[in-house]
């Protein structure tokens, strides 16, 4: 990524390239009413040309290009100048932001936007991203780092870093039996760092989620369905009622961290119709399945194990009457990765994810 410095020299060498226009450095840290712009620059066509105070930013994230727009709106320009943004990276999506609030923008990729009023105008994108974040966690959304999201949509707002991450192990099921260690201040730093440059949080009072459903959004899209170690499938000579009971007790006596799975919960969030196999993540398949008198050779399983020690799907479930559903969040993210049917109903779960986060802030 360049630094500001480096982008400045390119400037100043006629490295950043808009053609079929011209860019020009004028001047380097133009002050206008004690307030400093970065640079003055002059573009040109044909025979027009106009001059723009510009806003360098090294990095492209949705936090410090909101930032910089506020900046460069937020004062006065010099007379006869126009309010320009160069970063990194500028997607179409946010090109099509800075049209709409009249503020011309160019990144190092090949795209831009150039906006002189009556006079000339031009637009390109398409170009790739050629500075990908680099952040130390790749993709807080994805992995064991998603806990550190998912524990907003279950409680909005802390008073501190050190409150998220007791709240996170708080509702860590692996945590809590001692089979996983819990989750570092360092991780759940890092990773709000990338939630506030997203502007899915805040800090202005504390830590508060502002965004719900982009955050949703992100974690379907980075989800991915845990690894099963092994899998069984029985038949039980017992109703769900019982069998839940049967695996409650047998979980306890052995002690085996159990949770239902998003697909078995969804009816405690959602209507839809499906069929009665219950399906279980545990950490010990073997042990669990030890004095449950049930058919493997059955051909309708009343039953399915799954034994994993992912997290993510022992995170802060539902518990009623002692046993742990899936938590909304799990029972989305795992509808919005099957078929078009769960997709739909996924759609019911937000709207109860989302309600609950209003109720949540509320308070």
């Amino acid at each position: 990524m360049p630094t500001e410095n480096e982008m400045i020299e390119l400037l100043r060498n006629d490295g950043i390239l808009i053609l079929p226009l011209s860019l020009r450095l004028i001047q380097e840290n133009t002050a206008n009413r004690n307030r400093i712009y970065d640079a003055a620059v002059e573009i040109a066509w044909m025979d027009k040309k106009a001059r723009f105070v510009v806003e360098l930013k090294s990095k492209s994230t949705p936090l410090i290009f909101r930032n910089a727009l506020n900046y460069l709106k937020s004062t006065p320009l010099p007379e006869h100048y126009l309010p320009m943004l160069i970063m990194p990276y500028l997607s179409e999506q946010k090109l099509n932001e800075l049209e709409q609030l009249g503020v011309s923008g160019i990144d190092l990729c090949g795209n831009y936007l150039i906006i002189v009023p009556g006079e000339f105008a031009a637009f390109r994108s398409g170009a790739r991203n050629r500075f990908p974040s680099s952040a130390p966690i790749k993709n807080i959304y994805r992995k064991n780092s998603s806990m550190v999201g998912r524990v907003f949509l279950a409680k909005p707002r802390f008073s501190s870093v050190q409150g998220v991450c007791s709240e996170i192990n708080r509702r860590n099921l692996l945590v809590t039996a001692n089979i996983k260690k819990p989750i570092s201040l360092s991780t759940v730093s890092k990773s709000l760092k990338t939630l506030e440059d997203d502007l899915i949080i805040g800090r202005k009072h504390g830590i508060d989620l502002l965004q719900p459903e982009k955050l949703l959004t992100k974690l379907a899209e980075a989800y991915f369905p845990p690894k099963a170690r092994a899998i069984t499938r029985i038949k039980l000579p017992y109703s769900k009622n019982e069998i839940i009971s049967l695996l409650l007790k047998q979980s306890r006596k052995m002690k085996i961290p159990i949770a239902a799975t998003g697909t078995s919960s969804f009816n405690l969030y959602a209507v839809m119709g499906r069929g009665d196999l219950l399906s279980v993540y545990c950490t010990d398949l073997g042990s669990l399945l030890e004095n449950l008198p049930g058919s493997q050779m059955d051909r309708f399983p009343n039953l399915e194990l799954i034994e994993t020690n992912d997290e993510r799907v022992f995170f802060n479930p539902f518990v009623s009457e002692g046993f742990p559903w899936a938590s909304p969040v799990q029972v989305y993210l795992e509808l919005m990765d099957g078929d078009k049917r769960d997709q739909e109903t996924a759609t019911q779960i937000k709207s109860f994810i989302l309600d609950n986060y209003q109720k949540e802030f509320k308070q």
